[in-house]
């Protein structure tokens, strides 16, 4: 298992509840997309979400963890362990912030 398999399911509905949305395989784990934009996503046990680079100082003073892929700081992205994740009121609340930023965003245009 690549990724936390209930996790997923929890944030397939929380992410449906909001938005049309579809999945795609992403770091070694599964990429949830709306309007076109991943909005959040989980890798092993941990949420990551989209929460821009206007909202990075504000998810990581909420208790977000900065995103790193190797050495590399992924701006605007940010990761929640476990426990963050664990009560469905934060689960949804972090969910809102990454599915609010993909619908504020123009979609992108299709790649011939």
């Amino acid at each position: 298992m690549a990724y936390d398999e209930e996790l997923a399911a929890r944030v397939r509905d929380a992410v449906g509840e909001r938005a049309a949305f579809t999945e795609q395989k992403m770091f070694g784990g599964v990429a949830f997309m709306v309007n076109t934009h991943m909005a959040v996503g989980i890798g092993r046990d941990e949420l990551m979400v989209h929460v821009g680079t206007g909202g990075h100082e504000a998810a990581l003073a909420d208790g977000a963890q900065e995103m790193r892929m190797g050495e590399r700081t992924m701006r605007g992205m940010v990761s929640l362990p476990p426990g963050v994740t664990s009560d469905d009121g934060a689960l949804r609340a972090w969910v809102d912030r990454g599915v609010d930023l993909a619908l504020a965003t123009p979609p992108k245009t299709p790649k011939r």
